[in-house]
């Protein structure tokens, strides 16, 4: 991951200035910038957990889409 500003900083920014969020992640795909994601965050130590909140989202995803997929 890269330090300062990403592709879709502006869109972090606002989502965390309209929440007063404490972090923010912004993933895009399919963006009239291209791909991108933009993390913005109060402390840095946060980093050090994303990888596994985002595999918690995964995995909620993952859960739902089995649900939807037998519901069919």
């Amino acid at each position: 991951m890269t330090a300062g500003p990403g592709r879709y900083d502006h869109i972090a920014t606002i989502a965390r200035e309209q929440t007063d969020a404490k972090a923010v992640v912004v993933i895009i795909h399919g963006g009239n910038r291209g791909e991108g994601f933009s993390v913005q965050c109060d402390n840095p130590m946060f980093l050090f957990t994303l990888p596994d909140i985002l595999e918690e989202v995964a995995a909620q995803i993952r859960r739902g889409a089995e649900k939807s997929e037998a519901g069919k």
